[in-house]
């Protein structure tokens, strides 16, 4: 009897603590990673560096070659894309926060980069041709109110890509893009409709960049 009793004694030594491991029943376990607010910009270093870099880039380089840096990154990211089918692009991954990008937008898909971007270009041109007209647009730029929707679809890749016409259109007829008009940028201070292009430009190789972690990481 006392055998018994020393053999269950061990049995029940042995089983792992239920209320570590378990779950409440009807309740998830987030798979959400915990990531800094929207909006709450770039490590104060870096965004100096970025601030010092982007400032040079403006100085020395023209439209077209700014135009030929948009051409070449809207052709990779392409590229990148258009393999991918429904499911492996709205697939968000957890990347390594990369030169440029917000830790709050380390956990997207291919479909939420494009659509972020879509988003952005569409506004960037929409400034340009208002400060060509030597209007100011209203309200405040924002970089936590041009996330991607979490569920962006196939669909962004053409949404990308007719955006890039658009503010390739917006620059193309004016004979100067050195305008009085300026409109604030949240990280780089006031930028003319030339910043707003070069801008744009930079903007696109970063993501570039963040879809080569997703696709790394599908």
């Amino acid at each position: 009897m006392n055998k018994g009793r020393e053999m269950l004694f061990r049995f029940k030594t042995t089983l792992p603590p239920l209320c570590k491991c378990s779950v409440i029943a009807g309740m998830k376990e987030s798979s959400e990673p915990n990531l800094a607010p929207p909006g709450s910009g770039l490590p104060k270093l870096e965004l100096m560096a970025a601030r010092v870099i982007f400032g040079w880039r403006l100085r020395t380089g023209t439209r077209a070659a700014f135009n030929e840096v948009f051409r070449r990154e809207r052709r990779n990211v392409l590229e990148l894309a258009g393999g991918l089918d429904e499911n492996s692009g709205a697939k968000r991954v957890l990347i390594k926060r990369i030169r440029g990008v917000e830790d709050s937008s380390r956990y997207w898909s291919v479909f939420m980069t494009l659509d972020h971007l879509q988003i952005v270009q569409s506004q960037v041109a929409m400034v340009i041709c208002q400060l060509l007209k030597g209007v100011i647009p209203q309200g405040k730029a924002s970089t936590a109110k041009v996330k991607p929707r979490p569920g962006a679809t196939i669909a962004s890749v053409k949404e990308f890509d007719a955006s890039c016409d658009q503010l390739l259109a917006a620059v193309a007829e004016p004979s100067n893009l050195q305008t009085e008009a300026t409109y604030e940028h949240p990280w780089f201070g006031e930028l003319n409709a030339e910043g707003w292009h070069a801008l744009a430009a930079l903007h696109l190789g970063i993501h570039r960049r963040q879809i080569e972690q997703i696709l790394k990481g599908l």
